[in-house]
């Protein structure tokens, strides 16, 4: 990910630089960024953004967020931030979609190599691709907030409001998704003992 993150809050806003309270804003915005940066690019690739466009999906997301606090600061920023970054995501993986050949993903034909690594962070990596090849196999609405929750521990009431459904929607999708990751796990347990993968 690098620092190439900061850089979006550290630019110019043409026509602002005379308002009194540009360069708080300015900060605020840098703030936000140091952040929730992280998260915000976790959640591209949980919500199924490829690794090549993640960085820039959550690059988008700050873009967006700088566009719309000028006009305004929200009372709750991390609300406001994960629901841009719910949008980039969906946009972004519609687009992924339209250069696919096919929307299934056939989780074995994509799986990273599994030869034994020496290395910790190889394996971490190798563990992280395959959370990723089984998210993509839960529909997004599921996904969203299995996510939010198993993943990222944000408590139902908050995904709730984040998302502006019932807390009993969040219920049923959060239980929904964790069955289809269940049952995608079982699968591609299967697969790795057909073919021989201990």
């Amino acid at each position: 990910m690098g620092d190439s993150h900061l850089a979006i809050a550290e630019r110019p806003s043409p026509g602002r630089e005379s308002e009194p309270d540009g360069s708080a804003q300015d900060e605020r915005i840098r703030g936000l960024v140091t952040e929730h940066y992280a998260f915000i690019w976790r959640l591209m690739r949980r919500l199924g953004v490829s690794a090549a466009n993640a960085e820039d999906a959550a690059q988008d997301v700050f873009i967006v967020a700088d566009r719309k606090l000028r006009a305004g600061w929200p009372s709750n920023e991390r609300n406001f931030l994960y629901a841009i970054a719910l949008r980039v995501a969906a946009n972004r993986r519609r687009a992924q979609r339209r250069h696919l050949e096919s929307p299934e993903v056939d989780l074995l034909a994509t799986l990273p190599d599994l030869a034994p690594g020496a290395d910790a962070l190889l394996d971490a990596q190798r563990a992280r691709a395959l959370t990723d090849l089984v998210l993509e196999s839960i529909p997004f609405e599921q996904r969203t907030v299995f996510v939010l929750f198993e993943i990222e521990g944000l408590p139902t009431a908050e995904i709730a409001d984040l998302l502006q459904i019932p807390l009993g929607t969040v219920a049923s999708r959060l239980r929904r998704g964790r069955e289809l990751f269940t049952e995608a796990i079982n699968r591609l347990e299967a697969k790795l003992i057909r073919v021989g993968v201990p």
